[in-house]
């Protein structure tokens, strides 16, 4: 008698639970912390102003965690040509020293004496010091090229983005109103942030529109794959993520720098837009509303090149 009465309950309860499931199955946008970032991919962005907290680690990412790390100028071997310091110790001298000794061991093995081998040593002696300032000169331009090719760093409340009222009519992507420094404003122009902006509303609303061709002019390989799975899955639930008024709110550089000829820059964004799951059949709305979200965006592009969406972390 007592379980029956509790079968309403016990009811209700299941129904609530399966509702909680679906909204959170039908969520729109492209959920989670996906993507690549260089070598940066497994460590988080700086917070900034529009993004304080912490940044939700990627989650789903083609970068292999051995590969997403260079070594460091400081632990390139040292010492001697071939960097291990032999029995005489390292570098040209102690080279020297080995040849002496090995032409004079030579000299007595055949009979010469000791002194012997040094006559026919000394004829290439003057070969071996130009051999020497060859590989001296290599290591200087090695030195300077890998000086050349280090990550230019640039950390949150670098540029501002955008904090503007709605009455402003201009976009403040490019307006470099922050305190960044020098390599910040070298690597992020004013036509960089107008392109973050511009590329934040293109993305969300090909998406939207399941535009996979859009999308793939604006879009990484690999975060082509993401959305296309995304999308893939809604047409297998019968629905449409639908994303239309997108407008930036606020947003801010957390960091910009570059690894060889590839460019990259962290962006934090709070942006509204209107983001409805739609059946696909009836058109009617499952899920979803006017909505506000904060997430930092990732772009890369190789010099000279266009910039691309290579990642998303939600905060």
């Amino acid at each position: 008698m007592r379980n029956f009465r509790f079968r309403p309950v016990l009811a209700l309860c299941a129904i609530a639970a399966t509702l909680a499931l679906t909204a959170v199955e039908a969520d729109a946008r492209v959920g989670g912390s996906f993507g690549s970032r260089g070598s940066r991919t497994f460590s988080a962005p700086p917070p900034t102003a529009t993004a304080p907290k912490a940044t939700a680690p990627i989650n789903r990412t083609m970068t292999q965690p051995g590969a997403a790390t260079r070594p460091s100028p400081q632990t390139a071997p040292t010492g001697g040509f071939f960097g291990r310091p032999g029995l005489f110790g390292g570098g040209m001298f102690g080279g020297l020293l080995a040849g002496f000794l090995g032409a004079g061991l030579i000299g007595m093995l055949f009979g010469g004496g000791f002194m012997s081998g040094l006559g026919g040593f000394a004829s290439f002696l003057g070969l071996l010091l130009q051999i020497g300032l060859v590989v001296i000169v290599a290591r200087l331009v090695w030195a300077w090229w890998q000086r050349r090719n280090q990550p230019a760093h640039a950390y949150a409340g670098g540029p501002a983005m955008r904090d503007v009222s709605p009455a402003s009519s201009r976009s403040m992507l490019g307006a470099l109103g922050g305190s960044g420094g020098a390599s910040a404003a070298a690597t992020t122009t004013a036509a960089d942030f107008d392109t973050f902006e511009r590329l934040l509303g293109e993305v969300q609303t090909a998406y939207g529109e399941e535009d996979l061709g859009k999308l793939r002019a604006r879009l990484t390989p690999e975060m082509l794959s993401y959305f296309a799975e995304e999308l893939a899955a809604n047409a297998s639930r019968g629905v449409v993520n639908k994303i239309s008024d997108v407008k930036l709110l606020q947003g801010d550089l957390a960091e910009a720098w570059r690894e060889g000829d590839t460019e990259y820059a962290s962006v934090a964004m709070r942006y509204a837009l209107n983001d409805q799951v739609v059946d696909r059949a009836s058109g009617r709305v499952v899920e979803g509303g006017a909505d506000e979200a904060t997430e930092v965006w990732t772009f890369m592009r190789v010099r000279g090149g266009s910039w691309l969406l290579s990642a998303i972390q939600q905060t």
